[in-house]
C-alpha cells in the first residue's frame, strides 16, 4: 500500500513539474512573439521615417527649383526693371481686358434697405 501511495505521489509530482515546464515554455514563446512584433513595428517605423525624410527632401528640392525660376509678375530684386512683363497688347485689346465697374457711383442716394421688419410674434393663430 505504501508503494502505491509513493508511486501516485511521484506521478503527481511529475505531472506538476511537466505542467510548470510547459507553462514556462509557453511564456517564453509569448515573449519571443512579442519581441518579434516589436521588432517588426520598429522596422516599419524606421521605413516610414525614411520615406518621410525622402519626401521632405524631394519637396525641398522642388521648392528650391520653383523659387529659382524667374517669375514674370515679380521683379527681380537684384536687377529691378521698370516693366518686367512686356506689354504685347494693342489699345483695342487693352480696352477689352479693362473690366471696370462702369459708371461712377451717384451721390446723394441712400443705400437700399436690405432688412425687413416683421410684426411681433403672437400665438393668436394656434
Amino acid at each position: 500500500m505504501q508503494a502505491v501511495k509513493e508511486k501516485l505521489s511521484d506521478i503527481a509530482a511529475m505531472r506538476k513539474a511537466k505542467a510548470e515546464a510547459k507553462a514556462e515554455e509557453q511564456e517564453e514563446k509569448d515573449l519571443a512573439k512579442a519581441r518579434i512584433e516589436v521588432a517588426k513595428e520598429m522596422r516599419k517605423a524606421k521605413e516610414a521615417e525614411a520615406q518621410v525624410e525622402h519626401h521632405l527632401a524631394k519637396a525641398g528640392q522642388k521648392a528650391e527649383k520653383e523659387l529659382a525660376k524667374p517669375h514674370p509678375y515679380h521683379q527681380n530684386l537684384d536687377n529691378p526693371s521698370p516693366n518686367p512683363v512686356p506689354n504685347t497688347m494693342d489699345g483695342h485689346q487693352m480696352h477689352h481686358t479693362d473690366r471696370g465697374s462702369g459708371a461712377p457711383p451717384m451721390e446723394g442716394l441712400a443705400e437700399p434697405r436690405l432688412t425687413r421688419e416683421f410684426p411681433p410674434a403672437t400665438n393668436q393663430h394656434i
